[in-house]
């Protein structure tokens, strides 16, 4: 062989022996935007809360900075060759936080980090990413709440031999309506018990879908109390404690309906989750009064209101200052607070209202410390029936409270709504600190939150709603524990609203796990803007009733394989009220089993979703569950 040749072939040999060229990119020059995550938005080169990126000490120049529950979902088309990071509870929220981080290619995890807290050092990152098409960064909440779950994937790489990655979206799925039309004879809804207090105005509106005009009637109506005919509208004052079995009915053209109805008037009102709707998440601070009226108004032409939808409640920025005598005062956005309850009560229905027991509101405007007596007067002169109460800048009074300090700005609100001469559900909101779960009924609650505010996301619904199950057994009639509002619809924390985040069956979900867990159910997007798929989803009477049922009994998880969980709760007439539900990326069969349900035999099961009965099976019922879906059941012995 020539020198030449030998030459030749030392190049080619050469040629073979080196790799295509290799590019490397830092996961912040990715769409962050696709991030989803349960509090804050995603931040490139710093925390989540603004800060440079720190990790047990260890600060790192580039980045992600998120929050659990977070996914990122990147494609990769088969051209990565490896994944590295190092990850952690960002050192801005001290020895707080836990979260777990993992790294799925193509649906199979190829790495986990474990529980790791604040003050942790950074755990390092090393994925072969060699053939992987689609890519998913995950941080979960270590399976307590999302509280302080600040995560980040520092010094974060994708090294691609060949094109980019581009972070991408999840997958869209149609907005499928699953619900039957309610028929136009009629059927009464809503909740089959109603608490009040002797001597406090009555207000219920029967709730009965189906074609108008309607006339409604009720046998054993106790004396004091009086019931429109025409509308359906129960008014008046009960004197005497006691508890009083009626029938309501309800005609029109096409035919009749008739149904069991209890009142208690005793010492516990809100004896069923209230159901209704809050300015907050739609609005913001710029709610307004005509905002308030729009919203009432679309409850009763939507029919919401015949489905038991009741409440419409003002959340902060509604307050102006005091007068002379310390008497709150509305601002020019609410000119005159009477008139305005008179209106949404002449419509049938209920109105509440917000405050802090502190200086402050959240949004720095008047609150109720040393003015509760005063603003309880207040709001029962005006005819308010509901009261959000924010802790916010309560923290000023109480920097470091242990129980006794939490317990008692409610303690206090609570004796002063106690010489309101009306009713007032007694929202107690400060983000379950010090398990409120365990003493809210004790400083009078009728709910109470148990989790930080809500966003409309999947990282943010999932996060709080699946971490219910240990409050659970605190909640009972009178007294709720609360998840925080929906976020279906139209929503967007101003006067510039845009459709939830939520896909179709992540809204499915939201709305049957809330109605196992017992929750309050507060609407809050914009009324006036309901399209069919989110006017069904909260028209379902027999998923409403899984909220409704008198017996209280919230739902616990009895079993859970990874993604996929089954909770169930007892009702009142034995059956049992199940969720399938589907966490992971890709549709699944998920089964219930009777013995984790407490049952043995042949079991009827009907899909309440699309109202159907399923058949009857022993042992177990399975079903196909989309991603980050549902199907929820009424299980009932035959």
């Amino acid at each position: 062989m020539t020198k030449h040749a030998l030459a030749a072939l030392a190049l080619a040999s050469l040629a073979v022996a080196i790799p295509a060229r290799a590019d490397t990119f830092g996961i912040e020059s990715l769409d962050l935007s696709q991030v989803d995550q349960g509090w804050g938005s995603p931040q490139g080169n710093h925390s989540v809360d603004g800060h440079d990126l720190s990790i047990g000490g260890q600060k790192f120049a580039h980045g992600l900075g998120t929050h659990a529950i977070s996914t990122f979902r990147i494609t990769l088309g088969g051209k990565a060759e490896r994944f590295t990071a190092s990850v952690g509870v960002d050192d801005e929220v001290g020895q707080q936080g836990s979260v777990t981080f993992k790294v799925v290619g193509d649906s199979k995890t190829l790495w986990e980090s474990g529980v790791m807290r604040g003050g942790d050092a950074a755990k390092d990152v090393s994925v072969d990413l060699k053939g992987v098409k689609t890519l998913l960064l995950g941080v979960g909440d270590a399976g307590d709440d999302i509280n302080f779950d600040h995560a980040d994937w520092a010094e974060a790489k994708l090294v691609m031999t060949e094109g980019r990655p581009q972070a991408v979206a999840p997958p869209r799925e149609p907005a499928m309506v699953l619900t039957p039309k309610p028929p136009p004879t009629p059927r009464i809804n809503g909740a089959r018990t109603f608490g009040v207090r002797p001597g406090s105005p009555f207000l219920f509106t029967i709730p009965v879908s189906g074609d108008r005009p309607m006339t409604f009637a009720a046998d054993g109506l106790p004396p004091g109390l009086q019931l429109d005919p025409a509308t359906g509208l129960v008014t008046g004052r009960l004197k005497e404690k006691g508890t009083y079995a009626l029938t309501l009915r309800a005609q029109n053209a096409l035919g009749s309906a008739t149904r069991p109805w209890k009142i208690v008037c005793g010492d516990t009102i809100a004896l069923t989750p209230p159901l209704g709707w809050n300015s907050w998440n739609c609005f913001g601070c710029d709610v307004t009064e005509a905002n308030v009226r729009a919203a009432a108004d679309a409850m009763v032409a939507s029919g919401l209101i015949n489905h038991g939808w009741t409440y419409i409640n003002i959340d902060d920025c509604w307050e102006a200052g005091r007068d002379a005598q310390g008497n709150v005062l509305p601002n020019q956005k609410f000119p005159e607070m009477k008139a305005l309850t008179d209106y949404l009560h002449s419509k049938g229905l209920k109105i509440g209202l917000y405050s802090s027991p502190g200086p402050k509101t959240c949004a720095g405007h008047e609150g109720s410390y040393k003015h509760e007596e005063q603003d309880a007067r207040r709001y029962a002169e005006w005819g308010f029936d509901y009261l959000k109460y924010d802790w916010c800048s309560y923290g000023e009074i109480a920097p470091s409270p242990d129980r006794p300090a939490l317990m008692k700005p409610y303690q206090v609100m609570r004796a002063a709504l106690d010489q309101a001469p009306r009713d007032i559900v007694f929202s107690l909101c400060q983000y379950g600190m010090g398990n409120v779960w365990e003493w809210g009924a004790e400083v009078g609650g009728n709910c109470w939150r148990t989790t930080g505010d809500i966003t409309d996301t999947w990282s943010s619904m999932a996060g709080i709603g699946f971490g219910q199950d240990t409050p659970g057994k605190f909640a009972r009639p009178g007294h709720w524990n609360d998840p925080d509002m929906l976020v279906v619809g139209y929503v967007g924390w101003s006067a510039q609203v845009r459709p939830t985040h939520l896909t179709p069956n992540e809204q499915y979900t939201h709305l049957s796990l809330w109605c196992l867990l017992c929750a309050p159910l507060l609407i809050g997007c914009d009324l006036t803007k309901l399209d069919d798929f989110t006017l069904n989803l909260l028209t379902n009477d027999e998923v409403l009733e899984v909220n409704q049922d008198p017996l209280g009994r919230q739902a616990a998880r009895l079993a859970q394989n990874g993604p996929l969980e089954v909770w169930a709760k007892d009702m009142e007439d034995g059956s049992k009220a199940v969720g399938l539900f589907n966490r992971g990326d890709g549709e699944t069969k998920v089964t219930a089993k009777w013995s984790d349900l407490a049952l043995s035999g042949t079991h009827k099961v009907r899909d309440l979703w699309r109202q159907q009965d399923l058949g009857s099976f022993a042992e177990q019922f399975q079903a196909s569950v989309p991603r980050h879906g549902v199907v929820l059941l009424k299980v009932a012995a035959e």
